[in-house]
């Protein structure tokens, strides 16, 4: 089962269940599934699941900014909204290095292109993210990978 047909599946899982708050975010997420499937290659393109995760990632994302933006603004209902909508978001993403993994994935990747100093810091972020595969926030990479090389 690729994610579009596990996102159809637990679309139909949410109606079933008459789960609306869940419904709205599986349907915005497929929403912007298929609007990046359009840009890609039309109607009916399939997208590759990393891909996808991406745009599942960039949801995310507006949910964190919107938090962000709600708490500073006073607006603890609409925050409360949002961390829901981004919870849902949560169990389609990988689940995430500890900070074990990513210091040994970073230590590894510093080894591995011979890096010393923060001017090698590019070759150690473009191992490790391809290393990461998603499983690492880049802010969180791109700190642990600094700290290292300092």
């Amino acid at each position: 089962m690729n994610f579009q047909e596990r996102i159809d599946a637990d679309l139909k899982e949410a109606m079933k269940a008459r789960q609306a708050e869940r419904l709205g975010v599986i349907r915005m997420l497929k929403s912007a599934l298929k609007n990046v499937a359009i840009e890609k290659g039309g109607l009916h393109f399939v997208l590759d699941d990393a891909t996808a995760l991406g745009v599942v990632r960039k949801e995310m994302k507006k949910r964190q900014d919107s938090i962000e933006s709600f708490e500073k603004g006073g607006r603890p209902e609409l925050a409360a909204k949002e961390k829901a909508e981004a919870e849902i978001l949560a169990a389609y993403l990988p689940q995430p290095l500890s900070e074990e993994e990513l210091a040994a994935l970073v230590a590894a990747c510093i080894a591995e292109t011979g890096a010393t100093s923060k001017k090698d810091m590019g070759a150690v972020m473009k191992l490790a993210n391809e290393r990461a595969a998603g499983h690492v926030d880049g802010r969180a990479l791109s700190a642990a990978v600094s700290a290292a090389l300092n």
